[in-house]
């Protein structure tokens, strides 16, 4: 795509990370969860004070999927923390991977991905692994596409709502 960019995103990024993080949760997650609960994990897991930890951090890093200067998608990549015996200390995640509703279907997720995959192992393969909602199947395809599969699940809380996700991992 001729007019679209994708970047890792810097300091001055942090207000469009927020806003972006929290509309895109939002339009895709948001119709789940008492309005209670979705406020309680949007201002913590894309709150100011998360992103520019996340930002400052060098083993983390975040992208934007840009088009015309529009914030259409992110991503965010680092050190696994998903809770699963087999995750060890040089294991990496794809902590998040969204697109607004309107850049969906253009192609711009699996460049993002492939953008966020090449940076995890640039220095060789790695253990990677991410988790993907029980009953987003149509993720968990897209996913199976690049040798990822199923190897556990565990709760994943928002606010004091629980969902059932899956733990997905490609091997090195």
């Amino acid at each position: 795509m001729q007019d679209v960019i994708i970047r890792r995103a810097i300091a001055g990024d942090l207000e469009t990370l927020a806003a972006l993080g929290r509309a895109t949760f939002t339009e895709t997650f948001g119709h789940l969860y008492p309005p209670q609960d979705l406020a309680t994990f949007l201002s913590s897991a894309y709150g100011l004070d998360y992103l520019r930890h996340a930002l400052d951090d060098p083993d983390r890093a975040f992208w934007l999927v840009e088009k015309d200067g529009v914030a259409l998608g992110h991503a965010l990549a680092g050190p696994c923390d998903l809770p699963h015996p087999e995750v060890g200390p040089t294991s990496l995640e794809v902590k998040r991977l969204y697109l607004s509703q309107a850049a969906q279907g253009l192609g711009l997720g699996a460049l993002l991905f492939e953008t966020v995959l090449a940076w995890l192992e640039r220095d060789g393969p790695k253990d990677l692994w991410l988790g993907v909602w029980s009953d987003n199947h149509g993720a968990q395809r897209f996913y199976r596409r690049y040798g990822f599969a199923p190897v556990g699940e565990y709760g994943f809380a928002v606010g004091a709502s629980v969902d059932r996700e899956f733990i997905f991992r490609r091997p090195g």
